[in-house]
């Protein structure tokens, strides 16, 4: 591989994969209480979801320089060009702080080459833009257009999801307390979705079965290909809603692939347990043959 690939923790595909396909990680920092720990090396989703169901807020805060400088250094002093796609700047200042690093970096390596991209994503849509990635560096691309090819294909990818309490995402400040006081009140289900790296709500639906039926009908509305998609269903430990929602695309869309993953540490903190969210493309972009 030409090109180094680095992602986040933010993207929630297994550190194993990322190892095997040799992409740098960069972990986001999760706090529990007075215990601070790295997003899915010193972690598991789990114990945030559970430390949220007894009641507990769990916090989380961006990658910090030094890890960010110490992934990067590696990097320079081989002269080793890389393409570091980064957990929306809407959601987290990792991309700012990343910025930052580099242009430090450069003063000091100034012929190191460097693409740093907003994907303006989160979890699988960010996951499923990684995986691009490295497709996109087993062809061979150069640097630049490696980095105007996943910015296009970020640019495509939608996320509708819903979870199960709005005051989770209150807590986090991702929307209003009036807003998550109303939906626990009506014992409703929201619908959000992604929009310029921002979530924004949707649609206020009420029963299970209503809120599966939306969520097809916007896979509908706004997918293209859908048959020729990977399409991506990450969960807030709840795998039989996420085996449900798969079982119901497949039948319905029969895409190429569906992967699944449990929503990590950092993006779990925030929406909580029993958040469900699925990832398509709004514009058909061809997909190179997987190599795993």
């Amino acid at each position: 591989m030409n090109i180094h690939i680095i992602a986040d923790s933010a993207c929630d595909l297994p550190v194993s994969f990322l190892n095997d396909q040799g992409v740098s990680f960069i972990p986001l920092r999760v706090h529990l209480g007075e215990k601070d720990y790295e997003d899915q090396l010193t972690i598991k989703p789990k114990e945030v979801y559970d430390y949220m169901r007894a009641g507990n807020v769990a916090k989380t805060s961006q990658a910090s320089p030094e890890t960010i400088t110490n992934q990067f250094e590696k990097l320079a002093k081989d002269n080793q060009p890389a393409l570091y796609i980064a957990f929306s700047s809407e959601l987290s200042g990792t991309y700012q702080t990343a910025v930052m690093v580099q242009q430090q970096l450069l003063e000091k390596y100034p012929n190191w080459k460097l693409q740093i991209i907003d994907s303006k994503c989160a979890s699988l849509g960010y996951g499923l833009a990684v995986r691009y990635t490295i497709q996109l560096a087993k062809q061979g691309l150069d640097l630049e257009q490696m980095a105007n090819a996943v910015k296009e294909y970020c640019s495509h990818m939608e996320h509708i999801f819903t979870v199960d309490r709005l005051e989770y995402l209150a807590r986090g400040g991702r929307i209003s307390k009036t807003s998550a006081f109303v939906g626990g009140l009506l014992n409703i289900k929201p619908l959000l979705h992604v929009e310029e790296g921002k979530l924004i709500p949707l649609e206020k639906i009420r029963g299970k079965k209503k809120l599966y039926r939306r969520i097809l009908e916007l896979m509908e509305e706004r997918g293209d290909g859908l048959s020729e998609q990977t399409i991506a269903i990450s969960h807030g430990d709840d795998e039989e809603a996420a085996l449900e929602l798969k079982q119901l695309i497949e039948e319905t869309f029969h895409p190429k692939e569906i992967i699944i993953h449990t929503i990590g540490a950092v993006i779990g903190a925030h929406s909580g347990p029993g958040t469900l969210a699925v990832f398509f493309l709004n514009k058909h972009i061809q997909e190179a043959s997987w190599k795993s």
